[in-house]
């Protein structure tokens, strides 16, 4: 089977799962049953997410990240500064994620058990990437490394500071990610000059 024919397969599942996981939790029954809905019999749900839940709930990252760069296409950075475009692009993630705030909560949720934070930090790094190759970014030193890994933690408290915040107020995420991209930066030129040194 194509890679594409898998991840179509994939998506058709997960889109079925959301709605269920919200009350159930990322478990392999609501996988399977996800599966059926789907027009699939029980077995493809195994076929195509081999090692289980665990790829169920990798592939949810995955769509999510795909969901952001469709929303981003309309969108130029080279118009923008390098923290706009950062900013654009955790914001756009969010956005995608926001019909579905509850299962991204039991994904976390999921991805704090200690021999599963290894694969969230996969797709937490594959998120940051995506990110930083959609603003163009063509470092291949350490800074290439540097970028994903402070990009990483930015998306990783704005996405924890969202599903804590209950008011639904777009703005003050907003406000709060530029905060937290401003203190990356900063800490980025000090890691720059500390690298010079040595």
């Amino acid at each position: 089977m194509k890679q594409a024919s898998i991840t179509r397969i994939r998506d058709n599942i997960l889109i079925q799962a959301l709605p269920e996981v919200v009350f159930d939790g990322w478990t392999w029954d609501v996988a399977t049953r996800a599966a059926v809905a789907a027009g699939y019999d029980r077995a493809m749900t195994r076929s195509v997410f081999p090692a289980g839940v665990i790829d169920l709930v990798s592939h949810f990252s995955d769509w999510a990240d795909r969901e952001m760069l469709d929303s981003l296409r309309g969108i130029d950075p080279d118009g923008l500064r390098v923290r706009e475009r950062i900013h654009a692009g955790v914001m756009a993630r969010i956005n995608a994620l926001s019909p579905w705030r509850e299962a991204e909560r039991r994904a976390i949720t999921y991805w704090a058990v200690p021999p599963r934070q290894l694969q969230a930090s996969r797709n937490l790094w594959r998120t940051a990437d995506r990110i930083w190759v959609w603003a163009g970014d063509t470092a291949s030193d350490y800074n290439h490394y540097s970028k994903r890994m402070l990009l990483s933690g930015v998306i990783g408290t704005t996405v924890l500071a969202w599903l804590n915040d209950e008011s639904g107020d777009t703005d003050k995420i907003s406000a709060f990610l530029d905060r937290r991209i401003e203190n990356v930066l900063k800490m980025g030129k000090i890691i720059g000059k500390l690298k010079k040194s040595a």
